[in-house]
């Protein structure tokens, strides 16, 4: 090293240093560091002048890259920690805080295109409490996660337009309020920025305010959200507030514009909106409750139902109701999330300590094949679970239990088989989130529990259903192996919880078969009888499981995969009636697409963000314009194995259909706005539904009269756990007094499974 200029004074020296690689230092030393004020300058051209301490770059100062990019502001160990500015070469500026050379906290970035971001930021993104404006003058005031608008939050669009609701990656999704520059308020549910399912439409003439269950799950004062300030300075906590308020300073009640619109390529009807002309005066609270308002139901933005309702109709609903039936599910998923105090809340707290010990017991044994001893009444793991712990077991809140483990070998098998990892099983149903509760669609005053990542469904089961799943157990392990398409649930666990005072509660751990990114617009339970097959019209509601005679529609799936559909469902009736099961059912989920023939008439809540937004921007996968095929309305490539966006869970085991088009080769399902789904045989099927009475090969798809849409389906046969015993051979002997003996659930195995099978190939007809 070369020195030039110092000073007398060993502890305060100045000097100049040539490093070999090229770089200089030219600043204060202690001893033969760098400390104090200097300036180093790297061979590339790069510069940081300002504060040293003890050769690291730590302190206050400047760098200037070679780029011309300029940071000013707080510097520790070399990463740019603390607050400072940075001005990018591409005219973008940030101004806030740092942490690891990363934007940290609060800070605001202004934009090359001039688009503003000012609130929380974490490794470098969006997250938490911001506000975002847009060059053009739209601003969006809520919540962020990595880098997405994720949350509640509010959107105002320069032509006036405002949605206040809850958004995720970027897009509106789940419900939201949404207030028309004419006056006109639509409450209702979005999938992925497009209105998806059931709402309510209030005219612009309307004097109606808009619904306040709406505003009692949002939190809202004066139509205004609760956000989280937690953690934000009060400079920064005010500046929020003044935001949502100016945002939202309109009340909530519709104007008094005259206006037509369409939606959805539909004349909202002139005499629904009860126009009035301004110099009527106002309206008394006995006129107000006769207003007509519009019940709703979209797909994928195309308006297909509405229904004209008087105010008081829907008034007259109890808001306890109308929260469980319409909006409560639809916030965040289905549901009932178990909180404390809530009546399954230490029974929860009970099944996640017994499932955590168990799977942590089990996994260190190295994985081995069953033996017959692990089916048989010694395969038990018992425990005792006092609230102060033991020797074997954790302390814990909740209550004392006695805890038992069924076959654990046999389900960490099951598990092992269904590639379901140890750690991920035990995080989704015993993590820091809470289980949802959800209703029993049947009969059988069973209970369900939903993990949060709605990947695993818990049931409560009866005594005999316990023995019947111990007794075909055996069976149904070979069966699910030899099978790896088989339609029939699976199960993952099975458990018992003692209480003191005696009561036994017996769990079953299964897949869920509905865990899609895609919403599921219709669910059905078929069975393939009539007596007693149907849901009374006023219970019907997007969530409610229907029966055999609500099903209107048949469903067209190509011909090799309805072949390969109706092969898998035989063997798994021929198993079941082997096990003399009956009452089994195939659940079938439905998620509607926008027919072709109204794409172009989605409704267009907003106008397009600037491509320069961050937050908006949504890459769409790439696809090889060679590799695509047509499977009716739906798009289908070649599969690649990195390129699918699936689920995790159950159905990753089965294996992939193959398509004709494609020279029988497996595909992905390409849906717009959702990524690449693989095709397996009863997940992510595309299919055509089609009214009963309709014939296929005559429908058209620019011919209005013909309701015919593009599905994606998912099916399973479920409930399995029903003997023909004594029980139901008396019930078959009573029902056929009364009914046709063909008509009723209980018969003997093989006609039921029959009987099945008939219905089904017609739910399924060939083309």
């Amino acid at each position: 090293m070369e020195n030039t200029a110092c000073t007398s004074n060993d502890e305060d020296i100045i000097r100049e240093e040539h490093l070999p690689n090229g770089d200089v230092y030219v600043g204060k030393f202690h001893g033969p560091v760098p400390h104090g004020f200097g300036k180093y300058t790297w061979s590339d051209g790069a510069i940081y002048e300002g504060e040293w301490d003890l050769s690291r770059i730590t302190g206050k100062g400047q760098i200037v890259w070679q780029s011309g990019a300029v940071y000013e502001g707080e510097v520790v160990g070399g990463f740019l920690e603390g607050s400072g500015t940075l001005k990018g070469v591409d005219g973008s500026i940030y101004d806030g805080s740092w942490h690891m050379s990363k934007y940290y906290g609060m800070g605001m970035k202004t934009y090359p295109n001039s688009d503003v971001y000012e609130g929380n930021w974490k490794e470098g993104l969006q997250e938490g409490v911001g506000k975002y404006t847009w060059s053009n003058g739209t601003t969006y005031v809520g919540n962020w996660k990595r880098g997405k608008m994720s949350g509640k939050g509010v959107m105002q669009w320069k032509n006036g337009d405002l949605y206040n609701g809850y958004w995720h990656n970027g897009l509106m999704h789940g419900i939201g309020y949404y207030r028309y520059n004419d006056g006109i308020v639509y409450v209702g549910t979005w999938s992925k920025g497009l209105k998806d399912g059931q709402g309510i439409l209030y005219p612009a003439e309307s004097k109606i305010p808009c619904d306040p269950l709406f505003s009692e799950l949002f939190g809202y004062t004066n139509s205004c959200p609760s956000v989280n300030f937690k953690g934000l300075c009060p400079e920064k906590i005010v500046f929020l507030i003044l935001t949502l308020v100016r945002l939202c300073r309109r009340s909530p009640r519709i104007s008094n514009g005259n206006v037509s619109v369409i939606e959805g390529g539909y004349a909202l009807p002139q005499e629904g909106c009860n126009t009035a002309s301004s110099s009527s005066g106002s309206k008394t609270d006995t006129e107000n409750e006769r207003d007509m308002v519009y019940e709703r139901e979209y797909m994928q933005g195309v308006l297909i139902m509405e229904r004209p309702r008087y105010w008081d109709e829907l008034k007259a609903m109890s808001v306890k109701n109308r929260k469980k039936n319409l909006w409560r599910k639809q916030v965040k998923g289905p549901g009932e999330t178990i909180y404390k105090g809530h009546k399954s809340y230490f029974l929860m707290l009970n099944l996640q300590l017994g499932i955590r010990y168990t799977v942590g017991k089990i996994t260190p044994v190295p994985l081995r094949e069953v033996r017959s001893s692990d089916f048989g009444p010694r395969a038990r793991i018992r425990m005792y679970f006092p609230h102060e712990g033991t020797q074997y077991t954790p302390p814990h809140h909740s209550i004392n239990f006695f805890w038992k483990d069924y076959c654990p070998m046999v389900f960490r098998n099951l598990r092992e088989m269904f590639k379901i990892d140890a750690a991920d099983y035990m995080m989704s149903i015993c993590g820091g989130d809470s289980l949802k509760e959800l209703s029993s669609p049947g009969k059988s005053g069973s209970i369900f529990y939903l993990s949060q990542d709605e990947r695993f469904v818990i049931k409560t089961l009866k005594k005999t259903e316990v023995k019947v799943l111990l007794k075909m157990l055996p069976k149904y392990y070979v069966h699910v192996g030899a099978y790896e398409n088989t339609l029939i649930t699976k199960f993952f666990g099975l458990h018992r919880i003692t209480l003191k005072s005696g009561r036994k509660v017996r769990f079953v751990v299964m897949g869920n078969m509905f865990r899609t990114e895609l919403r599921i617009h219709r669910r059905y339970d078929l069975k393939g009888s009539t007596q007693g097959r149907f849901t009374k019209k006023e219970n019907i509601k997007e969530t409610t499981t229907l029966k055999d005679l609500d099903l209107t529609y048949v469903f067209y799936v190509e011909k090799s995969w309805r072949e390969a559909l109706f092969r898998q469902i035989s063997l798994d009736c021929m198993f079941l009636e082997s096990q003399s099961i009956i009452d089994y059912s195939m659940l079938l989920g439905i998620h509607f697409r926008a027919p072709e023939h109204l794409r172009s008439h989605l409704d267009q809540d907003t106008e397009p963000l600037e491509s320069e937004n961050p937050a908006a921007c949504n890459s769409s996968d790439s696809v090889n314009p060679d590799e695509i095929f047509r499977q009716k309305g739906f798009l289908l490539v070649a599969h690649e194995p990195g390129s699918v966006s699936s689920a995790p869970g159950s159905h990753i085991r089965g294996s992939m259909v193959r398509a004709s088009e494609a020279g029988d080769e497996e595909v992905d399902l390409v849906l717009p706005g959702t990524g690449r789904l693989r095709v397996q045989l009863g997940v992510n099927m595309p299919a055509r539904a089609c009214l009963k009475d309709q014939d296929i090969t005559a429908v058209s798809n620019e011919d209005d009269t013909y309701k015919v849409y593009d599905v994606v389906l998912y099916l399973g046969i479920i409930d399995i756990l029903q003997e023909y015993n004594v029980k139901k051979k008396i019930e078959h002997c009573v029902k056929s007094l009364k009914y046709d003996p063909l008509s009723i659930s209980a018969v003997e195995p093989s006609l039921y499974a029959k009987r099945f099978m008939s219905f089904l190939e017609k739910v399924f007809p060939e083309q």
